[in-house]
């Protein structure tokens, strides 16, 4: 599984010294990133380099994970109760049913609602730093630490496993 670990650096030349410090550790460009104030993001920061915003997508994959249990637990209920008349097909779209319904209403939440790391390290952000995330996991993780923070990257207290590891 890998974590997700937080460094901050003071602009974006020291940003992309430290990526490029995780990438010859081999860490994959995809589990790359920055995060930034938003006026330094819009000007420095290339698109395809920056963090999600919000919490949608991990938001979503939950909602459809309980939806779908929810759903056909009632699905299930309902076959148990002869007058009600439900298959097993019945039960089975009464899942996929919630399955939707959960994603969609997560995901609508979720795209309120700031990542972790924005909501933890909001002042490093709003103070001008840009922080560099790295997805990493065993000794891979632990080289790419090791690189990163030669570059003069300050790590910061934020170690977590990724969602969609």
């Amino acid at each position: 599984m890998k974590t997700r670990r937080v460094y901050s650096t003071a602009d974006l030349d020291h940003a992309r010294s430290a990526m490029r410090a995780a990438r010859e550790s081999g860490v994959p460009d995809e589990d790359l990133s920055l995060i930034a104030r938003s006026d330094i993001e819009l000007e420095e920061i290339p698109e395809n380099r920056k963090d999600e915003h919000t919490d949608f997508k991990p938001a979503a994959v939950r909602g459809l994970a309980e939806g779908g249990a929810t759903g056909l637990v009632a699905g299930l209920v309902g076959m148990a109760i002869p007058p009600l008349g439900v298959t097993l097909a019945g039960a089975v779209a009464v899942g996929a049913a919630g399955a939707l319904v959960g994603a969609w209403t997560n995901a609508l939440m979720g795209a309120s609602t700031p990542d972790p790391v924005r909501r933890k390290f909001e002042g490093e952000i709003e103070a001008g730093r840009i922080l560099v995330v790295v997805d990493g996991d065993g000794e891979d993780g632990e080289r790419a630490d090791r690189a990163v923070v030669a570059t003069g990257a300050t790590p910061l207290p934020f170690e977590q496993p990724t969602a969609l590891s």
